[in-house]
């Protein structure tokens, strides 16, 4: 039998009414509630990065490699479908490689005139994020005979226009000569991006190779989408070392910068902020194991008169620190499961999406963050019951049996 265990456990049948009762339970709390903040607050973050990320990459790739120029107007100048990056399967990181054009235009309805610029895509596009934004309707389909005449335009504009799906609608596009084109709204979608949902009608990119009279040798660019977005860095330095002399690249990240540097400013507050809670925690089960040493001074120096080691009574308190941290970790993790999953499924705290994007807090499930908070909080909270224990070390027999 491990006699430190055995008296640990004693110790754990204390009068619920006494003072240390309170403050084990206090510090069960501490270490709970900590844990629960820190996995929720980090399951908010990711789900804020995720959400907002998968509405920009909807719009645009990870790269964008396109026509080298000064123009900084929408449409650009075509290019061509040598890009010098054919085999771009063989480029570490790279998933796939989709064609775009925009050419800017004039929808006219019979109330209402909106400017918005058409960006014109092929059956390659993918069309997963966008999915996932998608308000009514469906993604447009293409055919291999004919331009598609199916557009997806944002809920904004089908307000202001007051269109909804399968309606058909004008678009001028000023041009020499000028050309007009009807199209019929395939979906509808919603971003909560205003870059995106004022400016942006998703279309079939023939028809705008029919309006320029390009060759279906031309594009307007090429979108890039990666494996793994975090090594953006990486690969879009092996991209430009074999792409074309005459085309530019681009990275999604300073695009958008303004986005991403809120992200990241996002991710250095809830960082610093989680370093706060596990300072409470550890700090509240500090203070519990003085107390508990304090109020059991009587019984230690009793154990030490009959021969019990430092280290065996040491060994009882981190016992007692080590049941108080899992049951704190337990509940902790208990309570941000059912949070996460009651927001997740009910969606019941609401949010502005004129100022965070999106009309609910999403949450991102990753049990990876879920088992790194919990290995960092247990390893920092036993390591911070070490120090109350060397105490111990300092308690005389004689005096501690007189203490009161």
């Amino acid at each position: 039998m491990n006699l430190s265990r055995y008296i640990a456990g004693r110790l754990s049948g204390a009068r619920s009414d006494s003072f240390t009762a309170s403050v084990t339970k206090i510090a069960k709390f501490s270490v709970g509630l900590g844990i629960a903040i820190m996995i929720v607050s980090y399951a908010i973050l990711q789900g804020f990065r995720h959400e907002i990320q998968a509405k920009i990459f909807s719009f645009g790739g990870h790269l964008q490699v396109s026509k080298f120029d000064t123009n900084n107007s929408f449409e650009g100048y075509p290019m061509s479908t040598k890009t010098g990056l054919e085999d771009y399967k063989n480029i570490p990181g790279v998933e796939k490689l989709q064609p775009f054009a925009r050419k800017t235009a004039i929808i006219k309805t019979e109330d209402e005139v909106l400017g918005v610029v058409l960006k014109g895509v092929d059956s390659t596009y993918d069309f997963r994020s966008m999915r996932q934004n998608m308000v009514s309707g469906s993604v447009m389909e293409f055919t291999d005979t004919a331009a598609s005449e199916q557009i997806m335009m944002s809920q904004i504009m089908a307000d202001k226009l007051r269109l909804k799906v399968g309606d058909r609608v004008l678009f001028y596009f000023i041009q020499n000569p000028p050309r007009v084109r009807k199209f019929e709204v395939k979906g509808i979608f919603k971003t909560g991006l205003e870059e995106f949902d004022n400016v942006y009608v998703l279309g079939d990119l023939q028809q705008i190779r029919d309006l320029n009279q390009w060759p279906d040798s031309l594009v307007g660019g090429y979108e890039i989408l990666l494996k793994d977005f975090t090594q953006i860095d990486t690969v879009a330095s092996q991209v430009f070392d074999k792409m074309n002399y005459d085309l530019q690249l681009e990275k999604i990240t300073d695009t958008y910068a303004q986005l991403f540097d809120w992200l990241e400013l996002l991710k250095r507050n809830v960082i610093i902020f989680l370093v706060l809670i596990i300072f409470v925690a550890t700090f509240n089960m500090v203070s519990t194991l003085f107390i508990m040493i304090l109020e059991r001074t009587n019984m230690i120096g009793a154990l030490k008169a009959m021969g019990a080691t430092n280290g065996q009574i040491r060994g009882i308190f981190l016992h007692r620190g080590l049941k108080l941290t899992i049951s704190g970790l337990i509940g902790g993790n208990l309570l941000a499961l059912a949070f996460c999953f009651v927001q997740d499924y009910f969606k019941i705290i609401p949010l502005d999406p004129e100022n965070y994007y999106m009309d609910t807090v999403p949450i991102f499930w990753d049990w990876r963050i879920w088992v790194v908070v919990n290995g960092i909080t247990f390893l920092l909270t036993m390591l911070s019951i070490l120090l109350p224990t060397l105490l111990i070390a300092r308690i005389h027999p004689v005096k501690a049996i007189k203490f009161d």
